[in-house]
């Protein structure tokens, strides 16, 4: 699958990358931030968790409860590590949805700095190319243009601009901070997650 497209697997074990969690874990703050990314179903989330299992991505621990069922904690394996790690160094694809660019920044601690900095600029690259899409039009809108149309895209260029904003001051504080040592691939090892 393609670094642009986060899908849950890879999402999931990301999560897990940070800390062991259990499946209703992963849901609520998948939840807390669906306004941007999205929410799965318990539908959606559960048979991922059971096919990374089977894949030896994860594993995962019972622990009993007194008054309630037991719960499920999941911890991502060096297998999974690995997948991961694989996954976070494809490049990513230019159409990188908005939803699919935050999921990958949540996941930031999996990637390289050159990685999440490339990441950065990529979407910069996306985002002033959609700014100047909207510019554009907006300089084509004559007279009986629709206070709507007038409206949307004034919205979506001050939403492209205070995006490009950002990003250019998180690429800038991220580029002048020293390399972490699993950024320092010098001894040719590839750097861990």
């Amino acid at each position: 699958m393609p670094a642009g497209v986060v899908n849950l697997n890879f999402f999931i074990l990301g999560l897990l990358a940070q800390k062991p969690m259990s499946g209703y874990d992963i849901k609520r703050f998948m939840k807390s931030l669906g306004w941007l990314i999205g929410s799965p179903s318990g539908g959606s989330l559960y048979p991922v968790l059971r096919a990374l299992l089977q894949e030896d991505l994860v594993t995962v621990k019972v622990i009993p409860g007194l008054d309630k069922p037991p719960r499920k904690i999941y911890s991502i394996t060096d297998a999974g590590r690995q997948a991961l790690q694989s996954w976070t160094e494809q490049p990513v694809v230019a159409s990188t949805s908005l939803k699919a660019f935050v999921m990958r920044l949540l996941l930031a601690d999996s990637h390289t700095k050159a990685g999440l900095l490339a990441h950065l600029q990529q979407r910069r690259a996306q985002v002033a190319a959609h700014h100047a899409t909207l510019v554009k039009g907006a300089g084509n809108l004559d007279e009986g243009s629709s206070l709507g149309q007038r409206v949307a895209l004034d919205y979506g260029m001050a939403l492209a601009r205070a995006e490009l904003d950002w990003l250019d001051s998180t690429w800038e504080r991220f580029s002048a901070q020293p390399l972490r040592k699993e950024d320092d691939h010098s001894d040719g090892e590839a750097s861990g997650v």
